[in-house]
């Protein structure tokens, strides 16, 4: 009898939400014959015969179905779009706010297994010489086979203080190893210099460089300390890094591109189903001291969303030149939609244009100047920025097929980005050009960064 009191007040309060959600949908559009009833009432009768039926539905409750249900829907709409579980909007959360609590590692799923990705400079993961490639057997004793990636990054967040044992396994160990590590604040920067540090010194003809990882709640605010630091030792051009940088938040990349904009030049724009979600975002005028500065940017396929709002505003307003590969085209707006058991939808609501209204979604970004590297280079690049990857090459390539360590070896080692080196020659060749003395009518040849 609690059962099918249960499953009514259920079945009441979901038909209550959905139709009126249909209701509002035939006043805005009488036109509209997709019927909401119906659709439920299937719903309704799916959800309950699996209660039923199911070979293990009673191990089921209502809760975990109907959130399957809204993986599914969500999942079908595009790739972006997907409904997030308290744990996942959590971390996203935490993502963007460049902060949280725990050891400090990256970490992914690789052969079945739990492994590290890269640990954070100075995090408790660092200091105890977890490294890149590692594998974690067990954390606090459980077996890691049976993890998700929730349950991974569940595990190792924690309160600061707090205790966590990892089980780490190494190819160059006879054993495992126990490892004893205590959480802590970790700050995530998302602006690098060229060693993955943060020291940012002046390459070859005080051309500074900068890479941005991705667009945080603090990027504007770490990228204006790196410029100011090169702009302290005289920098005369800048390279700006978005290669493999996979987006982020709208308001940083806007913020990003006024650094080096006049006020009122258009930045972005974006166009969805609603008026409400068109919207033109313009240059507040913060880059006045900064209009004359050579800029150069870095992308490729992995650049992504907010990087290409970045490449696309300032090569549409001839304020830089885009080096390297074409973009990864994903140019569409999602909005992030809490819901009151702490859950959220991330839902695309529109597409962003560039200044000079092109579309970025599927399209992407194509370079002034392409300058195309192989995927071995492009490993060798990625490797170098891991902590010890300079140092430890035979530690950091050997989860690699031995046919490929020996020439990723030599790459790591001969320290070369031929998509960096080509930025580098631009500026200083600008720099170089910009010296001469010329006439009125040579004038009008030189390169413009504006």
């Amino acid at each position: 009898m609690k059962k099918r009191l249960s499953y009514a007040v259920f079945i009441v309060s979901l038909a209550a939400y959905v139709l009126t959600g249909a209701q509002v949908d035939r006043q805005s559009n009488a036109a509209e014959k997709d019927d909401a009833y119906p659709q439920l009432e299937l719903f309704s009768r799916v959800l309950q015969r699996v209660r039923k039926d199911y070979v293990d539905g009673d191990k089921l409750t209502y809760k975990e179905l109907v959130q399957g249900a809204l993986k599914g829907m969500l999942g079908t709409l595009d790739p972006h779009s997907e409904y997030m579980e308290p744990v996942k909007y959590n971390e996203l959360k935490e993502d963007t706010e460049g902060t949280f609590s725990g050891v400090g590692l990256q970490v992914g799923m690789r052969d079945g297994g739990l492994t590290v990705i890269a640990p954070i400079e100075d995090t408790p993961a660092f200091e105890a010489g977890i490294m890149a490639g590692d594998h974690i057997d067990k954390i606090d004793g459980q077996p890691t086979d049976k993890f998700n990636m929730a349950d991974a990054i569940q595990r190792l967040r924690g309160d600061p203080g707090s205790k966590v044992t990892l089980t780490i396994s190494r190819p160059a160990w006879t054993e495992a190893k126990d490892i004893a590590l205590s959480r802590a604040d970790i700050r995530v920067y998302t602006v690098k210099d060229l060693n993955n540090r943060r020291e940012f010194t002046l390459g070859p003809n005080r051309v500074g460089y900068v890479r941005l990882t991705q667009f945080g709640e603090k990027s504007a605010e770490e990228l204006e300390e790196a410029l100011v630091k090169l702009e302290g030792q005289g920098m005369t051009g800048l390279v700006l890094d978005l290669r493999g940088n996979p987006g982020g938040l709208l308001d940083q990349a806007v913020s990003i591109c006024e650094k080096f904009l006049k006020k009122g030049e258009p930045i972005v724009s974006t166009e969805g189903r609603n008026a409400a979600a068109d919207v033109q975002r313009k240059s507040s005028g913060f880059g006045k001291k900064r209009l004359s500065l050579p800029l150069v940017l870095l992308v490729n396929g992995g650049s992504a969303s907010a990087s290409e709002i970045v490449s696309g505003c300032l090569q549409d307003l001839g304020r830089a030149v885009v080096v390297g590969e074409q973009t990864f085209g994903k140019g569409s707006v999602q909005s992030i939609l809490p819901l009151p058991d702490g859950s959220a939808l991330r839902l695309t609501t529109a597409k962003y244009y560039t200044p000079s209204h092109k579309v970025i979604h599927e399209h992407g970004i194509a370079p002034d100047i392409q300058v195309p590297i192989t995927e071995e280079e492009e490993t060798a690049i990625q490797l170098r920025r891991l902590p010890g990857g300079g140092v430890n090459v035979n530690d950091v390539l050997r989860n690699y097929e031995p046919e490929k360590r020996e020439r990723l070896r030599e790459l790591v080692r001969d320290q070369r980005d031929p998509q960096l080196e080509r930025a580098q020659d631009l500026l200083t060749g600008i720099r170089l050009f910009g010296q001469r003395p010329v006439d009125k009518t040579e004038k009008a040849a030189r390169p413009v960064l504006r």
